[in-house]
């Protein structure tokens, strides 16, 4: 196994998004499913993908995987536990209050805030409660990417803490005695989390600056919050320093700088290495070369299929530009470039004398990283949580506390501290965002796909709670869905890169986006090998690989498509994305190899 030796119960894999956190909770899992172990893996993921990886149909209770004894896995639905959530909360009074009371209720328990701690009941019931996986030896949890898992994970003293304080007895959660009662448990999990004989918790990395970055800033506030027992996991490292390919040599040498700069508090911690593998992971049998890379075949092909290419970005940036002002949105499954294409087009915009605004919903944002220069007509923010939340609390308590007495002020203030307020806070910041595309472009890097998803479906549920403790909804809130839906408004990009969960995770969210009324309007097929010019036999063969996925995207997914080859030079920085911009793959691969 190229994990370190397990010897805790529990096992958490977290890290940025698209760093391989299921790949390798699942080459895990099976690896001790097969030395006689039995495993549970649990996704916490609004945006899981476990059912692929492993080749199985999953739900929320325990479900064997085929071909694989002793290994179980389930998957944590936010939405269906939000639902059985609010029906356990709200069913025994459903005979004895009058409808618009039970009305009431459903409609506080109607918030995203809802689907997060209904969502964290079911992973404290697997955490917090040891009986309820008492027949599995190993517990793994496949988290989300960081943002969301800090946020979960610091959820126990958060919802503690706001049990404590509250004396209404109801806040947006609906009555607070449903919450009270999973105090016990609630604590039992934190302790869990924090025991270093009880649980490990894997920190999954690219060896990129960005990723490590990341691990450093997890490993940190997870350090803060009590965990200690933490492991660093450099998943997809290519090492041949002794090619004469450039592709090679370029992807070689920016793993190994990383590396060497990485921050010296990570690097410290027990270390696993994981080497880039030719195929995907998907499947057991891609799963057990993950554990057992040892016993993987070298490829020796150097060249690439016969397939027909999309076009570079450059021409997309073309017809976008013409608009003059709008709003443009990437989104796709974490880790698959977002903030770099979002930040390339915003750059190119720019240079071509157009006021843009480049933003970020992205908890985890790195785009101050990826411009790292000035831009002449070029605004870069971020929608800061913290900074939105005190924002909206003086906002509100100016308004709506005014017209109330010393009791009912008091209420106010309680019900702001609740962590739905951080939803509606940024969400607010979002549609104001939003609103500046009115006079010029504004480019948004939104935040991963689960996300997003719920952010954009708070729309029509922000208007009963802005009502609630504010008493009118800002004309930004008001014009937001009609202007998203707008396609001369709003141009949405999917981003993904051109491998089996990406592409697929992205054809969940563009039928999605559907069904709200939101037409993507391109695709984005980044970093692919397959266009990269490589003749590395292991390059050349992932190469190989994406055809199935570009050919899907470009024939069957996209309205419009546009491809950006794997780089040698990095693309950051002013240099680096107007380089992005500028790449045009050939009209076709001119090898003519079997596949």
């Amino acid at each position: 196994m190229t994990l370190p030796s397990i010897r805790t119960r529990y096992l958490f894999f977290t890290g940025k998004g698209g760093v391989g956190k299921t790949s390798l909770s699942c080459a895990t899992g099976l690896a001790l499913a097969e030395s006689g172990r039995s495993v549970l893996i649990v996704s916490t993921d609004p945006a899981s993908n476990l059912d692929e990886v492993l080749g199985v149909s999953l739900g929320q209770v325990p479900t064997a995987v085929p071909g694989a004894s002793g290994l179980f896995a389930l998957n944590v639905d936010p939405e269906a536990a939000a639902h059985a959530y609010r029906e356990r909360m709200v069913a025994p009074y459903r005979s004895i209050l009058p409808a618009a009371a039970i009305q009431s209720m459903e409609e506080q328990f109607s918030g995203a805030c809802t689907v997060e701690i209904a969502a964290f009941d079911e992973f404290s019931k697997l955490l917090g409660d040891p009986a309820s996986t008492a027949e599995f030896d190993h517990v793994i949890f496949d988290t989300a990417p960081t943002g969301h898992t800090l946020r979960l994970l610091t959820l126990p003293s958060a919802w503690d803490q706001f049990i404590s304080s509250s004396t209404g007895g109801a806040s947006c959660l609906g009555p607070l005695a449903g919450l009270e009662k999973q105090k016990a448990l609630y604590a039992a999990t934190v302790q869990r989390l924090s025991s270093s004989d009880q649980t490990t918790v894997v920190l999954v990395a690219r060896a990129d600056a960005a990723s490590l970055r990341e691990a450093n800033r997890t490993r940190g506030e997870l350090a803060d919050l009590g965990i200690q027992n933490q492991t660093l996991a450099i998943n997809g490292l290519f090492t041949d320093t002794t090619s004469d390919d450039p592709i090679a040599n370029a992807m070689a040498q920016r793993s190994a700088e990383a590396l060497a700069n990485m921050p010296a508090e990570l690097a410290v911690l027990p270390q696993t290495r994981i080497p880039f593998l030719p195929r995907g992971t998907v499947g057991l049998d891609a799963l057990r070369e993950m554990a057992h890379p040892e016993t993987v075949a070298l490829p020796t092909r150097r060249d690439m299929p016969k397939t027909r290419l999309p076009p570079g970005l450059s021409r997309l940036v073309e017809d976008m530009a013409a608009a003059d002002h709008g709003v443009i949105m990437t989104m796709g499954k974490g880790g698959v470039g977002k903030t770099t294409v979002a930040a390339a087009i915003a750059v190119a915009l720019a240079q071509k004398g157009h006021r843009v605004v480049l933003s970020t919903t992205d908890p985890a944002a790195h785009i101050a990283a990826t411009i790292d220069g000035v831009v002449p007509g070029l605004t870069v923010t971020r929608i800061d949580p913290s900074q939105e939340v005190r924002q909206y609390t003086e906002d509100v308590l100016a308004k709506a506390g005014q017209q109330l007495d010393a009791g009912g002020r008091a209420m106010l203030e309680e019900d702001l501290r609740s962590p739905c307020t951080e939803e509606i806070a940024v969400f607010r910041a979002f549609a104001r965002t939003v609103d500046e595309g009115k006079s010029g472009f504004v480019v948004l890097d939104t935040a991963p796909t689960g996300h997003t998803i719920l952010l954009l479906d708070a729309a029509e549920a922000y208007h009963r709670e802005v009502m609630r403790t504010q008493g009118d909804m800002p004309e930004a809130v008001r014009q937001l869905l009609p202007r998203l839906r707008a396609a001369s408004f709003t141009r949405v990009l999917i981003v993904t890169l051109p491998e089996a969960t990406p592409v697929h995770e992205a054809e969940r969210l563009a039928k999605d986006l559907v069904r709200a009324g939101i037409k993507p309007y391109a695709w984005v097929i980044n970093q692919s090998l397959l266009a990269s010019g490589t003749t590395h036999p292991v390059l050349s063969e992932r190469g190989a690989y994406e055809v199935p996925f570009i050919r899907h995207v470009a024939d069957d997914l996209a309205h419009d498509c546009a491809l950006i080859p794997w780089l040698a030079e990095p693309p950051v920085g002013v240099a680096g994305l107007t380089h992005l911009i500028a790449q045009n793959p050939p009209v076709e691969t001119d090898s003519s190899a079997d596949d």
